[in-house]
């Protein structure tokens, strides 16, 4: 008999779990994960000169901007609801020390001042790395043998977020991935009387092979050796929760897992683990792949890209880092 194999309850009637599902409107009654654009992160890479809107060949969807350009996309953010912005500078040239990374008008620092005028409650984040600005494609000063030097970075990474503070960024995020760094900003910041600065820490940064098209973006790909010595090693989780630790005692307000997609347990054991708010980077090659498989038919754009946006929240992230910000924000304000 097939109805003595359905679920029962002591009376002998089925738990009928569909009787929600009927509609749309009782599925959204129901509906335990929300989307909000107000959640969203869009990341923007800004570049020198003027009236430049250049694709990013491994990124379908996205550019390199120049200053007069970001005017129109906080107006654009602005209407679709997304109110934060993570800002990657493409800097004029490059040394050893990454000087433009720093400077007070740097690309990024200047970046700051044009998306404040344009939008002064626009939330402007500055990644706060020497990857791109340095000649060699490291996250940190290197030594004559070429190793990453920890301690001796740090000073330049904290003088990075003093400019970018001054600048009028509203929070800073550091991604090199050096230890120490969260403290040795925190007290560069407080020394400059810039206590309101909020800091997003790049906790659980794995080494990744999802970073591949950002590298093109950014323009920020090592060009000898790789980032194994200080990026996490991916198949470790016990370490992602220290980092989270130590991020979380030296004052990090926000603490993030990069990437999302196959990270989404340790997302979820970083929700379990913190009261801070957690942030999940939806990194480029996450994106680019669905953007690949959308092209070619196989995906259906719109269902996969909020179903995989659903899944990071779901996971525990309250902050979606995402390139698909300003395309779900249209979706979910049509879907009203």
């Amino acid at each position: 008999m097939i109805a003595d194999l359905g679920r029962r309850t002591e009376t002998g009637a089925f738990t009928r779990t569909r009787r929600t599902r009927r509609t749309a409107a009782l599925r959204g009654l129901v509906r335990e994960t929300r989307l909000d654009p107000a959640s969203f992160i869009y990341p923007l890479f800004v570049t020198h000169g003027s009236d430049v809107r250049q694709p990013i060949s491994s990124m379908p969807g996205q550019y390199r901007l120049s200053l007069d350009q970001l005017g129109a996309e906080a107006r654009e953010l602005r209407s679709l609801g997304v109110r934060a912005v993570l800002l990657f500078g493409i800097p004029s040239s490059k040394d050893p020390e990454g000087t433009e990374g720093y400077s007070p008008d740097g690309i990024v620092q200047q970046a700051v001042r044009v998306l404040k005028d344009a939008d002064p409650d626009l939330a402007v984040i500055c990644d706060i790395c020497l990857c791109e600005y340095t000649d060699h494609g490291h996250c940190g000063l290197l030594s004559p043998t070429g190793e990453v030097l920890n301690d001796d970075s740090l000073p330049l990474l904290a003088q990075m977020a003093v400019t970018c503070a001054e600048a009028g960024a509203d929070m800073v995020a550091p991604s090199d991935m050096m230890d120490g760094r969260i403290g040795a900003i925190r007290e560069a910041l407080d020394e400059r009387g810039l206590t309101e600065t909020a800091l997003m820490a790049y906790s659980a940064k794995y080494a990744s092979a999802f970073y591949g098209p950002f590298r093109e973006a950014a323009d920020s790909a090592p060009q000898f050796g790789d980032r194994l010595g200080y990026q996490m090693d991916p198949p470790n989780a016990r370490e992602a929760l220290r980092e989270v630790e130590a991020d979380e005692a030296e004052q990090a307000d926000i603490v993030m897992v990069k990437p999302a997609l196959a990270y989404l347990d340790i997302i979820r054991q970083v929700r379990d683990r913190t009261d801070l708010p957690v942030a999940a980077y939806n990194v480029s090659g996450e994106y680019s792949m669905l953007k690949a498989a959308i092209a070619n038919g196989w995906l259906d754009e719109e269902r996969v890209i909020l179903e995989t946006l659903t899944s990071i929240r779901r996971a525990g992230a309250d902050i979606l880092i995402t390139y698909h910000a300003k395309e779900a924000a249209r979706w979910l304000a049509s879907n009203d």
